[in-house]
């Protein structure tokens, strides 16, 4: 596809402003079209923001063709961030010669969403043209995989694994023909109805080459009778319940989807040559120089292609239920999140236990490095020092080779070292985003006594967790979390410290004001915006969208029976 020439698009679907884009031949205009306004375009706009494997051709292939990698079998695997995870990163970019190369580099920037795999298609020629691999962002790609994607169409996505070996075969973005084209599609979240979908779609002759509920969306796509493509979307969005924020590519267009609920963030924005893209995060538009113009909508679907950018409504929508962890853990720091500061929001999430819960102390120090920020926030509240007292170390994998003789606590010792002259002899308060197990907090609180802190108070800048997420993120079963089986004073008991309190749901509402209605407490709350509604459910602490080890009658243990009919309840917290 030649390059083109994109106008600039606004945030509020206003006129646009043309932008040239580095091209001496095409010149084309991208205004706006919107089809269906999206009743909640009168939200208030987000605030500014400007910021300065193998190779698989596929034209006719159903899927992509995918191949395993077997681990490390001297490795021993250890997991000590007893974290919940999100599973997954997206990026588009449409009308860039690099796209490619951007694309990477917008992915690197989204590493922390996923680490165990990445994949980037783009289109050359009318093909789609694939590279993805098991590994780190830098790992799966390399100046000559970058050579073999060419076009300035792509999509990109990192993800994680869950139960066993990262399978490549489940690494998106997925690619698939039918009778129309090829169609690529990276997704972000997780259908609460992907098991009954498949189920349909396989009695129907549907062969699947993934477990990746996201494969499903590929299928009903395939089918729909619906016209144009984007009506396909469309079509195959409204059979699909759950969490999604996906970007579709294929030969000439780049189309972006977010779920009615929104629980998923997915931005975009624009390069200073007009070229549009799409992120989970804008710290990726950060890294590639893009400007930040807005959130994808819940519910909308924006499409970009040569004609132009438009803009409809999937369907009707309720009241959004953004996914609250994105401010307390997952997003980084320096991103806006569903028009919030992520930093911001923690800082304050800090102030509010340094108010609401109080102790004498020496020093303040953070777990490393999610904990930070609410810790500055914390010392700046309470007017006592913030110090280093956990050093990271951030060259530890998900895998190390233990020596025979067993260390104590060995996870947590790879990854945090205590520093005795900021903690012996004090009184330290520890600030942390999250407790879910319960394991690491116990761990650590030990390893701050044991280099001669007098006193050690957790302070966790989060409500607790008492519900497993269905959203696209890997948590536990809730028999596994700890505030959904003891009491605060139970749980302090447990790890080991002086005192622990947690930042209380309704100052966390409180703060985000006349938005808190707009955000899903579920993991806090139990109440569930799309509870899951089939015979059995994904247990998101075994099995989530993004890949299962094994054929489905392998994993009947990890699915949990769902709630009757008769006993659901939509939440509304």
């Amino acid at each position: 596809m030649a390059a083109t020439n994109l106008s600039s698009f606004s945030s509020s679907l206003s006129k646009p402003t043309p932008l040239p884009l580095n091209s001496p031949q095409t010149h084309v205009s991208l205004p706006y079209k919107t089809l269906q306004k999206p009743s909640f375009f009168s939200h208030k706009p987000s605030f500014s923001h400007t910021q300065k494997t193998s190779l698989t051709v596929s034209s006719k292939n159903p899927i992509s063709e995918f191949f395993t990698t077997n681990p490390d079998d001297h490795s021993v695997s250890f997991d000590d961030d007893d974290k919940p995870r999100e599973e997954c990163g997206v990026v588009g970019i449409y009308g860039d010669s690099e796209a490619s190369r951007l694309c990477y580099l917008a992915l690197h920037a989204l590493q922390h969403r996923g680490q165990e795999g990445a994949g980037i298609v783009t289109v050359q020629n009318d093909v789609l043209q694939s590279v993805t691999g098991v590994g780190l962002v830098s790992e799966v790609f390399s100046e000559s995989k970058l050579d073999q994607l060419p076009g300035d169409l792509s999509i990109g996505h990192v993800r994680y694994s869950t139960a066993g070996a990262s399978m490549l075969k489940n690494v998106q973005p997925f690619v698939a023909g039918y009778r129309f084209g090829s169609v690529g599609v990276a997704h972000n979240g997780n259908l609460v109805n992907y098991r009954s979908l498949r189920a349909k779609l396989e009695e129907n002759g549907s062969i699947f080459n993934t477990s990746s509920d996201t494969e499903v969306v590929l299928h009903l796509i395939a089918i729909s009778k619906d016209r144009p493509f984007v009506m396909r979307i469309v079509d195959a969005c409204q059979q699909v319940e759950g969490a999604y924020s996906m970007v579709f590519l294929t030969k000439d267009k780049l189309v972006a989807v977010r779920d009615p609920f929104g629980f998923r963030p997915l931005v975009m924005g624009r390069r200073s040559n007009g070229a549009v893209v799409f992120a989970s995060e804008t710290c990726a538009l950060d890294l590639i120089e893009a400007t930040y113009e807005r959130e994808v909508f819940p519910g909308e679907v924006v499409v970009v292609d040569k004609t132009g950018i438009q803009s409809l409504c999937l369907m009707p929508h309720p009241q959004p239920k953004q996914c609250i962890f994105e401010h307390i853990y997952f997003a980084l720091p320096n991103s806006v999140i569903f028009g919030r500061s992520v930093y911001e929001s923690r800082r304050r999430f800090g102030e509010i236990l340094a108010t609401e819960s109080p102790v004498d102390c020496d020093v303040v120090i953070a777990v490393p490095d999610s904990g930070v920020v609410a810790a500055l926030g914390y010392a700046a509240k309470a007017g006592v020092p913030f110090q280093q007292g956990l050093i990271r170390s951030h060259y530890v994998g998900r895998t190390f080779i233990e020596p025979s003789q067993k260390i104590r606590d060995f996870g947590v010792k790879l990854k945090l070292s205590p520093v005795r002259a900021v903690l012996e002899g004090k009184r330290v308060v520890v600030v942390d985003d999250s407790i879910v197990r319960g394991t690491t907090s116990s761990k650590i609180v030990r390893l701050i006594k044991e280099a001669g802190a007098k006193e050690v108070h957790m302070r966790i800048a989060s409500p607790p967790i008492i519900g497993s997420c269905y959203y696209g993120v890997d948590t536990p079963s809730s028999e596994e979390l700890i505030s959904n089986r003891m009491s605060t004073e139970e749980i302090r008991e447990f790890i080991g410290s002086d005192s622990l309190s947690f930042l209380p749901i309704d100052s966390l509402q409180k703060l985000l004001a006349e938005d808190a209605p707009n955000y899903c407490y579920a993991c806090f709350s139990g109440k569930y915006p799309v509870e899951p509604r089939e015979l059995k459910v994904k247990r998101v602490g075994d099995f989530v969208d993004d890949g299962i080890n094994g054929s489905l009658e392998s994993i009947d243990g990890g699915w949990v029976q769902a709630k009757p009919k008769s006993e659901l309840e939509v939440g509304t917290a």
